[in-house]
C-alpha cells in the first residue's frame, strides 16, 4: 500500500495498492503539496495532475506523461525527466535545478520564472514554450527552441550548441559565455563562433 502525504499537514492526499507509482495511471489527482521527494514515478500517465507546490526533489519520472500538468511551484531539484512528455504542462516558478530534462517533450509549456540552472536539456523539444526564466549553465545541445518565449532569459553560461532558435524571442536575453557552435539562430542562420557575446537587436519574428 503506497500512501502519498502532504509535505506539510501529512493529509493523504493519495492511497493506493501497490508497492511503486511507476507506471500508474494517477491522470487528474489532486495532489497540491504532496511529498513525493525520491519517488518512482517512471511511466507513470500523470495527465492534468494538479502537483502544484509538490516536493519532486530527487524524484525519478523518466518517460511519465505530464501533459497539462500543473507543476506551478514545485521543487523538482535533481529530478528525472529523461524523455517525460510535459506538452503543455505549467512549471511556472518550480524549481528544476539540476535536472535531466534531457529528451523532453516540453512544447507550450509554462516555465516563466522557473530556476533551471545546471539543468540538462539535451534533445529536449521546447518549442512555442515560454522560457522566460534562468538557464544558468544548462546543457541545451540540440535542444528544439522554434519560436520559444526566451525574452529576458539568464542564459549565461549555457550551451546551446548545435540548437534551433528559429524565430525563438530573444529580447533581453543574457547570452554572455553562451555556446552557439552550430547553432542555428532566429532568423535561421547557421551560427559559425564559439560563444555569443551580446544581442545587437530583436531576433522576433512570427512564422
Amino acid at each position: 500500500m503506497i500512501e502519498v502525504r502532504h509535505k506539510k499537514t501529512q493529509a493523504v492526499l493519495l492511497r493506493m495498492d501497490a508497492e511503486s507509482l511507476a507506471g500508474k495511471k494517477i491522470s487528474g489527482a489532486k495532489l497540491r503539496g504532496a511529498n513525493l521527494s525520491g519517488a518512482d514515478l517512471s511511466g507513470a500517465n500523470l495527465v492534468t495532475t494538479d502537483l502544484r507546490e509538490a516536493d519532486l526533489r530527487g524524484a525519478n519520472l523518466s518517460g511519465a506523461t505530464l501533459n497539462e500538468a500543473s507543476l506551478r511551484g514545485a521543487n523538482l531539484k535533481n529530478a528525472t525527466l529523461e524523455s517525460a512528455d510535459c506538452t503543455s504542462a505549467n512549471l511556472q516558478d518550480a524549481n528544476l535545478t539540476g535536472c535531466n530534462l534531457s529528451g523532453a517533450v516540453l512544447r507550450y509549456a509554462v516555465l516563466a520564472g522557473s530556476d533551471l540552472a545546471g539543468a540538462d536539456l539535451t534533445g529536449a523539444d521546447l518549442s512555442m514554450a515560454d522560457l522566460r526564466a534562468s538557464f544558468h549553465n544548462c546543457k541545451a545541445r540540440r535542444a528544439d527552441l522554434r519560436a520559444a518565449d526566451l525574452t529576458g532569459a539568464d542564459l549565461v553560461g549555457a550551451d546551446l550548441s548545435e540548437a534551433d532558435l528559429t524565430n525563438a524571442k530573444l529580447t533581453g536575453a543574457k547570452l554572455v559565455g553562451a555556446k552557439m557552435h552550430g547553432a542555428i539562430d532566429a532568423a535561421g542562420h547557421r551560427c559559425g563562433g564559439a560563444k555569443m557575446q551580446k544581442i545587437s537587436r530583436p531576433w522576433w519574428r512570427f512564422w
